[in-house]
């Protein structure tokens, strides 16, 4: 091959990356540009009058986005009425507590439903205790009232592969209890004494909110789970049914039964209508494979989750 034809191949390929890159950019600022239009279609519907909804799902902890989601409800004068939907094992106590708080916030501006679903048990039952009136699926999954601290034990394991863990402490309950050696009667003792004020705490919030005598809500208490049907004759929840229930309490509430329920959800971690693996995908085609961060567009990595301290969630045996 002479020298001319080298040179008209290595031009060719120039231009042929130039308008690579060029269409790849021309792709990302559209599917930035449709990212930034949903973003906005979703602040017009929540200047319009509606009800709205929040899903509660997964574990639960203290969900700093989600706290700030219901405040906005709660100071937005379009929003009529929330429905928060829970399907939920539970989580932190802590985590429970703020956004049960945050949902009182709420109900003390408009009208607040709690939605349970497949399962809302413990904090998560604690949660649908923020609404003025629950509603459940007869086959739904709750209750599980009750507060629970695990930590591992791996002295045995340790002591079969003579390792040993030395510590020095300023006072014999820091630190306690270790998961490398037995818990002492008082470091037990002091666990079993914040389970209980936080197990306490559970029971006066399922009495108020239930309209319960005390010594009824504690014998309800004892971490059982109840479907939606037991629930009712305990007075847990207050009607079986779904979506025309919840319309049928909030009309008793003066709220237009026409209005559109609309969705509040958290802020998009990645483009919308799949657009980040689609334009990862083109970028692919056009020859840039080298790009590996186009390829993380669709799916961010998670967060961890560790459930660290006091815990109500109600988990299967074995799991």
């Amino acid at each position: 091959m002479d020298e001319l034809a080298i040179a008209d191949r290595r031009s060719l390929r120039r231009k042929l990356s130039f308008w690579r890159f060029v269409v790849a950019g021309l792709l990302l600022l559209v599917a930035l540009a449709i990212f930034a239009w949903s973003g906005a279609a979703d602040d017009v519907g929540h200047n319009r009058q509606h009800v709205a909804r929040v899903a509660i799902t997964g574990l639960i902890q203290d969900d700093r986005e989600l706290l700030e989601r219901l405040q906005k409800i709660a100071d937005n004068d379009s929003v009529k009425a929330l429905v928060v939907t829970i399907s939920s094992p539970g989580g932190t106590t802590y985590g429970g507590e703020v956004i049960y708080k945050a949902i009182r916030k709420v109900a003390a501006k408009k009208p607040v439903v709690s939605d349970v679903r497949t399962l809302a048990a413990s904090a998560g039952y604690m949660i649908a205790l923020g609404g003025d009136t629950i509603v459940a699926g007869e086959s739904s999954i709750t209750g599980s009232i009750g507060v629970i601290f695990q930590y591992p034990q791996v002295k045995e394991l340790m002591d079969k592969l003579g390792v040993s863990l030395e510590s020095i402490k300023s006072r014999p309950l820091k630190a306690e209890p270790s998961p490398f050696h037995p818990a002492s009667d008082e470091a037990k003792a002091m666990i079993q004494s914040m389970i209980d004020d936080s197990y306490a705490w559970f029971v006066d919030l399922v009495a108020d909110r239930r309209k319960l005598p005390r010594p009824d809500a504690l014998l309800l208490a004892d971490g059982r789970i109840f479907t939606g049907r037991q629930a009712l004759k305990a007075k847990l929840v207050d009607k079986l049914g779904g979506e025309d229930e919840i319309r049928a309490f909030l009309t008793e509430k003066k709220v237009s039964k026409d209005l559109p329920i609309v969705d509040w959800e958290a802020p998009r971690k990645t483009l919308p209508f799949g657009l980040g693996a689609l334009v990862g995908n083109w970028i692919k085609m056009l020859g840039y494979d080298a790009f590996p961060a186009m390829s993380g567009f669709e799916k961010i990595a998670g967060d961890k989750l560790f459930l660290d301290g006091l815990v109500s969630v109600w988990q299967v045996d074995g799991q």
